[in-house]
């Protein structure tokens, strides 16, 4: 539920976007709020999972994540659906600790790599899948169905919770609440977010228009943008947040980061990895709905069918992943399935322009999702793979962390890709196409705007549109420049990706010491019982 509620939405965000009248820089705070407040709140309900019980909180995130659900589908501006995307990453932040931390508690063992196989062919699968499903809702129903679907299924999972889940907890813990780490993490990773999302919209460093929040204003005239102010107080908070849990640490006083299990080179490098990965594949789900619909013509229902390419490799790399880690091990299918997703990327990237075929978009979309399943399905395993069962809840929340976060700075990037390509490719396919001028200028803003909802608004009105004899040319020009932005975004993507295949190849090192190390001390053991 968790992770295709951070995809389902991608699909629908040009009918959103149409019908509520978002903008770009709203169209990501819908996808990226949700990443990034789930990324702030993580390491907090992680500790609180691992103190008060992993399944109560997996229960009463499943009631606020339901409610903001219904909240999300009542919304009719982008205030409201930005707000009740907000109460969402609530309830998700409550659930998803909770569940991997179950797994890393109940399951040993021979099961314990099959558990995390199926956890991560779910999640790829969920994130593959998710574009379908919206396309689906949007078409058949409405775009508020993408949201009104979790009530059914929050029910479902409640109940079977309830029956199912046992009740683990960590071990007693130290004293006193953490809440000045909870604050400095969620102030450093949201003021890191907004600066990416915000950058190319309000200036990376001379301000480009006046930015106002909860009546504060700062104004155009100022020296310098928001922008980098918000890069400051993430650096700063992010700093003070590692040197804070490190004084929690020295004074034996409760902290939401135990910054001891980075001494563990699996969970550090494999973090980093998870981190990387997140960033490219997130970037990937944001950008390509957005061509396929905008500058490909294609309804929200043949869009999906398009991005479930990725879903149908996910599945089916996801189910056959522990057969791979059985031969080459988890890190190795790990780098497998990363080598296949840089492949499918690259040669998409390569594919894309204003009048490709969808299936011919669909084609890499496989391979990329066959890496997808392999790649999620063994990642976590390895990360937590020496991770102490007490402390699974922290453990596993680093670990959605870093991803929640990566998601969160994909869509970013991808976003701030895309709007700074637009601001190139836009003018120089119209003026190619004859279209100069103010005329020119006003439809490039628009375009780059709407994130290329203007695209379609013009193809639907054909002649009769402002532009008259004009519109199919503009139409034309303003398709191949957002395909030629399209591509800038996916290579950002592709780099992301091949930094966490370096990180991969660095956690199967790790790894591989790490057996030899556990190896060398039961033989030692071993020897000593003699």
């Amino acid at each position: 539920m968790i992770v295709l509620d951070g995809t389902i939405v991608g699909v629908a965000l040009p009918v959103i976007i149409a019908d509520i009248g978002l903008d770009l820089t709203d169209a990501q705070w819908v996808n990226s709020l949700y990443a990034v407040l789930l990324a702030a709140l993580l390491l907090s309900t992680g500790k609180l999972a691992d103190r008060w019980g992993r399944k109560l909180l997996f229960q009463v995130g499943l009631v606020v994540f339901v409610g903001g659900s219904i909240l999300a589908a009542m919304a009719d501006a982008a205030g409201p659906l930005i707000a009740a995307r907000a109460v969402q990453a609530i309830g998700a932040a409550l659930i998803m600790p909770s569940t991997l931390s179950t797994v890393n508690a109940v399951f040993r063992g021979k099961y314990r790599g099959a558990a995390f196989g199926v956890w991560g062919a779910v999640i790829s699968g969920a994130a593959a899948v998710g574009p379908l499903a919206g396309g689906a809702l949007t078409q058949w129903a409405s775009w508020h169905w993408i949201f009104l679907v979790n009530i059914p299924l929050g029910a479902a999972v409640f109940i079977a919770g309830l029956l199912t889940v046992p009740e683990t907890k960590g071990a007693k813990g130290r004293p006193g609440a953490d809440v000045d780490g909870a604050l400095l993490s969620a102030i450093g990773f949201g003021a890191l977010v907004f600066a990416v999302i915000e950058g190319p919209q309000l200036g990376w460093w001379a301000p480009t228009g006046d930015f106002s929040i909860f009546g504060w204003q700062w104004p155009a005239g100022a020296p310098v943008s928001v922008v980098p102010i918000a890069f400051a107080v993430a650096l700063v908070a992010l700093v003070l947040f590692v040197l804070w849990e490190r004084h929690r640490e020295k004074v034996r006083r409760s902290a939401i980061l135990d910054l001891n299990l980075f001494r563990l080179p699996t969970f550090t490098w494999g973090n980093v990895t998870a981190a990387m990965v997140a960033v490219g594949e997130f970037a990937i789900i944001f950008v390509l709905p957005l061509y396929l619909v905008n500058a490909l013509g294609l309804d929200v229902m043949g869009a999906g069918l398009v991005l479930a390419a990725m879903a149908v490799g996910a599945f089916f790399s996801g189910a056959s992943a522990r057969h791979l880690a059985a031969r080459f091990g988890s890190p190795g299918t790990v780098l497998i399935g990363l080598a296949l997703e840089v492949v499918g990327v690259a040669v998409l990237a390569l594919l894309v322009s204003g009048t490709s075929s969808g299936w011919i978009v669909a084609i890499p979309l496989v391979v990329y999702g066959l890496g997808l399943g392999l790649a999620s399905a063994q990642l976590t395993g390895t990360v937590l793979q020496d991770v102490p069962v007490d402390v699974s809840g922290q453990g596993s929340a680093t670990q959605s962390t870093v991803r929640q976060v990566g998601s969160a700075l994909g869509t970013a990037f991808a976003g701030a890709a895309l709007a700074v390509a637009l601001a190139l490719t836009l003018p120089a396919a119209l003026t190619d196409a004859g279209i100069t001028g103010s005329t020119a200028t006003q439809l490039a803003d628009t375009t780059r705007q709407s994130a290329g909802t203007t695209i379609s608004q013009l193809r639907a009105e054909g002649s009769s549109s402002s532009l008259g004899d004009q519109t199919a040319a503009a139409v034309t020009a303003l398709s191949n420049g957002f395909a030629d932005a399209t591509r800038w975004s996916l290579l950002v993507a592709t780099v992301f990706l091949l930094l966490g295949f370096v990180g991969a190849l660095v956690v199967r090192r790790a790894a591989a010491r790490s057996a030899a190390g556990g190896a060398a001390a039961s033989d030692a053991g071993a020897g000593e019982r003699g």
